[in-house]
């Protein structure tokens, strides 16, 4: 009975002792089974979402609309610009030619079909503006350096083909394409090694549909830290267009899923091949997303497109060397054919003020309207709301030999920007990330309280029992009668006593 109540005790220590340990392990079981359910792989709860994300992704685009042409080529007036829009684009997007690799990765296409909401919009895709003309003024700032009669040749050209520095064309033509005298005469005439892709110009021509690029990601089966970043684009690693390979690598998330276990601290990445790099995000504050799942918000930092002769790390996205972008643009003409492409935050946010103050009609930037963000659970690195605002800007050079353009000023020309978000996710995804954040503190806390609770209560009775036999015991040993001629002093016989006296 005696050796059942220390067992009991025993038992009760192991419990409370067990209960300690997996209080202190619980966050790295939670860990591990976080890390196999987010890792892509078949069959696996993220495999669909990430297949085909549950989510619809609007695109809202803004076009600035020259409303003063002729007065600025002519009189040297300031470009007055009108912003219209939005125009809304709701997106399909999924994945295709899915093959997973040996080395811990998946390669696949992305299939994105645009569809335009006429509801959503301001606007209709019918609705004419007036913008600069791109294939033109690309192909007169190229012509710059080259010799002086070849841009002679090429203004004759051009007056031939009635070509002019603006033209008119609907939004959708200005989004999805339009033929262009000077691409349909590149066509014919350019080498086959040096034509262009597309015989249309278009500021989204050839993305509705078409999924052409491979993707390579890690899926996080063998390394986590890696989950959901690119390996290889088009079997690269690189762009093959900076002098670093810091600012080459295309080590970056699509910006969906990043890798779990974010904290404040984490600079996140996102690939994008339009814009010819990847973007890092840091932490900017602490949200609340929809149906209560706690979040951080990432954005850019502000000096992500600061000018090289401000930040020298900036210098690798400047190959040719100075002159370079302007602060807060950034310079995309390697990955554009050479086109004078600068990209910036929408109304210039975070760029050099002059850029702004050189057009009329564009209100100044406001962080809510205009910054990048993405809002990421930092548990599971899902993305919860997102909004990727870019504008698209030309960069116009002077070229006076060429009288279309002689009297068009060095100029930072804004086109349109656009907003790439997400509002939100599905309720049954976010329910799912809800108990994912709530439970595992809950159960922990339940499970090592029940456990210690439950050793307390065994130890505690064990050596109440303990204690209880003890004194049972003690007073079975004072209640024994005597022997006969025995004393309670010390059991001496009182004769003898009397005798030693």
């Amino acid at each position: 009975m005696v050796n059942k109540r220390w067992t009991a005790v025993a038992a009760g220590i192991l419990l409370i002792i067990f209960a300690g340990v997996l209080a202190a392990l619980f966050p790295n079981i939670m860990e591990i089974l976080i890390n196999r359910e987010v890792s892509i792989r078949e069959g696996g709860r993220a495999y669909g979402w990430w297949k085909e994300p549950p989510v619809v992704p609007h695109m809202n685009i803004y076009i600035y609309n020259v409303t003063n042409a002729d007065e600025f080529l002519n009189n040297g007036d300031k470009p007055i610009l009108q912003e219209l829009g939005p125009y809304v684009y709701l997106q399909k997007w999924d994945k295709t030619n899915i093959k997973f690799n040996d080395n811990g990765t998946v390669s696949y296409n992305v299939r994105k079909r645009f569809e335009f909401s006429e509801e959503l919009s301001s606007g209709s895709e019918d609705d004419l503006v007036v913008v600069p003309n791109v294939p033109m003024l690309s192909a007169t700032s190229q012509s710059r350096h080259a010799a002086r009669f070849l841009r002679l040749a090429m203004a004759s050209i051009m007056d031939i083909l009635k070509i002019k520095p603006f033209v008119e064309v609907s939004v959708g033509q200005l989004l999805w394409g339009y033929e262009d005298p000077l691409l349909k005469l590149a066509k014919d005439v350019v080498p086959k090694e040096q034509k262009l892709p597309y015989d249309q110009f278009g500021l989204l021509y050839g993305k509705n549909g078409t999924h052409p690029d491979q993707y390579t990601i890690f899926t996080g089966a063998s390394d986590i830290s890696k989950y959901g970043m690119m390996d290889r684009w088009n079997g690269k690693d690189g762009f093959k267009h900076w002098t670093t390979d810091e600012c080459d690598n295309v080590l970056g998330g699509d910006g969906s899923i990043f890798p779990p276990h974010i904290n404040k601290d984490s600079k996140l990445k996102v690939f994008d091949k339009d814009l010819c790099r990847t973007l890092p995000l840091v932490f900017k504050e602490e949200v609340m997303a929809e149906g209560d799942v706690p979040g951080y918000r990432f954005v850019p930092p502000k000096d992500v497109f600061a000018a090289a002769d401000r930040i020298s790390s900036q210098s690798c996205y400047c190959p040719a060397g100075p002159p370079c972008a302007p602060e807060g643009t950034f310079n995309v003409s390697r990955c554009q054919y050479d086109s004078p492409v600068l990209l910036s935050f929408p109304h210039f946010y975070l760029a050099d003020p002059t850029l702004r103050e050189a057009v009329i009609g564009i209100s100044p930037p406001n962080e809510e309207k205009h910054q990048f963000f993405i809002d990421v659970q930092p548990l599971m690195g899902t993305t919860l709301r997102a909004r990727a605002r870019i504008q698209i800007n030309l960069a116009v050079s002077q070229v006076r030999d060429i009288k279309q353009v002689a009297s068009f000023p060095d100029i930072v020309f804004p086109i349109m920007w656009f907003e790439d978000g997400v509002d939100g996710l599905p309720s049954h995804v976010t329910s799912l990330l809800k108990m994912a954040v709530d439970v595992p503190p809950i159960a922990r806390a339940a499970l090592s309280g029940a456990l210690a609770a439950a050793g307390a209560i065994v130890l505690l009775g064990a050596l109440l029992c303990l204690a209880r036999a003890a004194k049972h015991q003690e007073k079975l040993h004072l209640s024994t009668p005597l022997p006969p001629g025995a004393s309670k002093q010390g059991n001496i016989n009182p004769g003898f006593q009397g005798s030693m006296k």
